[in-house]
């Protein structure tokens, strides 16, 4: 049988990221997150909020940590780990989430658009806000988009 350690959130983040450096010169981005679950209590559907500590390492850690603000909506997609050490004489342990991807979405504190950190396309302006990259040169000519202009919408 194979093992399988895989996990998937969107939640909003609960404080600003923090970014240090390891003694080695790499780059660990944490943050935490609440995603809500959706609870029946008496005849009301309740929000019921879950806390997970988040780990994202290297450039990508670097390059997302002024976008990752409080009330920030994040896509994560990573792995959980397990952290052990001693404290006190009392063994102590604590399960994070270290992301391979982190998918900026919509709705920050200052409600801007989202951003994939897989490069789909689009850049993060100097607000934050999603800007579409134009497309490679070499396709039909300036002002040419390939649709007609008699779409209704």
């Amino acid at each position: 049988m194979v093992d399988l350690n895989h996990v998937m959130l969107i939640g909003r983040l609960t404080r600003d990221a923090e970014l240090k450096y390891t003694a080695a010169g790499q780059a660990v981005c944490k943050f935490s997150i609440a995603v809500n679950r959706r609870k029946k209590s008496g005849d009301q559907w309740v929000d019921e909020p879950n806390f997970f500590d988040i780990v994202l390492w290297g450039r990508q850690g670097e390059t997302l940590n002024q976008y990752l603000v409080k009330g920030k909506l994040v896509g994560v997609d990573g792995e959980l780990r397990q952290d052990r050490w001693e404290q006190d004489g009392q063994n102590r342990s604590r399960v994070e989430i270290v992301a391979a991807n982190l998918q900026l979405l919509g709705g920050g504190p200052n409600g801007s658009g989202g951003f994939s950190a897989s490069g789909n396309g689009y850049a993060v302006g100097p607000s934050g806000s999603r800007q579409e990259t134009p497309p490679p040169s070499g396709g039909s000519g300036a002002g040419d988009d390939g649709f007609a202009d008699d779409i209704p919408f």
